[in-house]
């Protein structure tokens, strides 16, 4: 039981382009917006969790993990570009645009080749040796999808207190390109590794 936890903790908590992004909005101050973001997130998880719990990982073919791989490095760059054209003005926080929202958590978390990966062992490996199905599996799931929630709502937090001590639009703007170009990064490693790669590999 300590194992899944253990792993789950160190797959969700570790920087990816979902805590980046939760990280960016904390620094904008827009740590109340982000509520949505996070649940989104957190709801992508749970279904993964269920999906793969009870069906198994049968339905996820090569095909299928290039094509999602392919939408979720496009979804990525798309947000990315909604960062860099989102306003940083500092003086009216309460009248910034909301940067992400549940539905923006939800895809882009289903659409991440690397959530798939990440709870591929859960579902296949640690829950049957642990003999968790039936509706333990379902609490279980409820339990690590809350877990996913709080990953880039921790990221948040962080992003808000080093927020706090930021007074400039410009240095603001300047963390926005940062992790602007940082997810256009994420979205070409992922690109290469779940897209390239393997159809490279059959021709």
């Amino acid at each position: 039981m300590l194992a899944i936890i253990a792993y789950a903790l160190g797959v969700m908590y570790t920087p990816g382009p979902v805590n980046l992004l939760g990280l960016n909005v904390g620094i904008n101050g827009q740590a109340k917006q982000s509520v949505g973001f996070c649940l989104g997130v957190g709801m992508a998880m749970l279904v993964y969790l269920l999906v793969l719990g009870w069906a198994g990982a049968a339905w996820i073919s090569g095909n299928a993990l290039i094509l999602v791989s392919a939408l979720g490095c496009s979804y990525i760059v798309y947000l990315a570009v909604k960062l860099v054209r989102a306003n940083a003005d500092l003086g009216e926080p309460d009248h910034a645009p909301r940067l992400l929202s549940f539905r923006d958590g939800l895809v882009m978390q289903l659409l991440n080749p690397k959530a798939i990966v990440a709870t591929l062992p859960i579902a296949t490996l640690q829950f049957p040796a642990a003999g968790i199905q039936g509706a333990s599996l379902v609490v279980w799931a409820l339990g690590l999808s809350a877990m996913a929630a709080g990953a880039p709502g921790s990221y948040v937090v962080i992003g808000s207190l080093v927020g706090e001590r930021i007074k400039s639009t410009r240095v603001v703007k300047g963390f926005n390109w940062l992790m602007a170009v940082l997810l256009v990064a994420v979205a070409i490693s992922i690109g290469v590794e779940h897209v390239w790669v393997p159809l490279a590999a059959r021709s």
